[in-house]
């Protein structure tokens, strides 16, 4: 005997809700193995200065930001550039970035005096972006300059179409300028969209104008003139 409506309807219940837990199951480890943290990454800093974990630069785009951070060394900085598409769960990017700072110079080779670390991170998944500078670093560098930097001259090219390679490129361009001396550049300028021109008027304009009583007027002529032009002709 073949199963009823009602049957085949629980049946199906059943089989989309063991589809679903499946789902979640094999779901939870993949998540699991694309979050981040400081231990996945390198327990030094590695020989390239840009971890493009996220795959976001060109080959051209990455090529140029290395060779911007490279030159930092001109100022003794150790400058890297690091995306990445998820966090830890609970983990935000500037923790991210202070446990790098530690883990990167922590036991450094004998022999050898490091230059202070500037790191600048974006996470691609929200867009997140941070700086952080290990001191004395932070002197010629202040807080204050770093999280403007990040959250304008860095943020406001990914916020506004992906443009991560302008982000790095600029950012670094601004800290670049004051680390050599010069005035801060400050924020960049963010275009205002122009007004769009339009011939239909706004509620304010039509509320305002006269044209409704002209309508009632010419309506009224075109009906009232007709009927005494032909009451008079039919006298």
């Amino acid at each position: 005997m073949a199963p009823g409506p009602s049957r085949w309807s629980r049946l199906r219940r059943s089989l989309l809700s063991l589809l679903l837990t499946l789902g979640l199951v094999l779901a939870a480890p993949v998540a699991a193995a694309l979050a981040l943290s400081a231990a996945d990454l390198p327990s030094r800093p590695p020989v390239e200065h840009v971890l493009d974990g996220a795959d976001v630069l060109s080959r051209a785009g990455k090529a140029e930001i290395e060779r911007q951070l490279q030159a930092f060394s001109a100022e003794r900085v150790d400058a890297r550039l690091i995306t990445l598409n998820r966090l830890d769960y609970g983990l935000d990017l500037n923790s991210l970035a202070s446990q790098l700072l530690e883990r990167w110079s922590a036991d450094p080779p004998p022999g050898t005096s490091p230059d202070p670390l500037l790191l600048l991170l974006i996470d691609t998944q929200t867009r997140a972006t941070a700086i952080v500078a290990q001191p004395p670093l932070d002197r010629q560098l202040p807080s204050e300059l770093l999280q403007s930097t990040a959250s304008t001259t860095m943020a406001q090219p990914l916020r506004s179409g992906d443009r991560y390679r302008q982000a790095g490129v600029e950012t670094l361009q601004r800290l670049a300028t004051v680390l050599q001396g010069g005035e801060d550049p400050g924020e960049p300028v963010v275009e205002e969209a122009a007004a769009v021109v339009s011939n239909i008027p706004t509620h304010e304009e039509t509320t305002s104008s006269n044209a409704f009583t002209w309508v009632i007027v010419l309506l009224v002529v075109g009906t009232v003139v007709p009927m005494l032009t032909w009451w008079v002709f039919s006298r």
